[in-house]
């Protein structure tokens, strides 16, 4: 069985916070985590990012992206949605 993941991302994003963004989006995708992220408008500040995975790599998952938050600082900028 598969369960989403859901990322809530600032809009307006710096050359730097942008490049990290899709930095995770990537290492996503090469690690497996996925194959592919939707992305839809939630409001006028925030895009929703949300993607499948299998539900036993959900927590490996969310963890891998907790930490690259906090590793390239985007603490104010992605935010894991439960």
């Amino acid at each position: 069985m598969e369960k989403a993941v859901t990322l809530q991302v600032r809009k307006e994003l710096s050359g730097q916070q942008q490049q990290a963004v899709i930095k995770l989006k990537g290492s996503l995708i090469s690690k497996g985590y996925t194959e592919i992220i939707h992305i839809v408008d939630q409001d006028d500040e925030f895009h929703i990012n949300s993607f499948e995975t299998p539900l036993e790599r959900r927590d490996e998952a969310q963890d891998f992206i907790r930490t690259f938050i906090s590793q390239s600082d985007l603490v104010d900028t992605v935010t894991i949605k439960q």
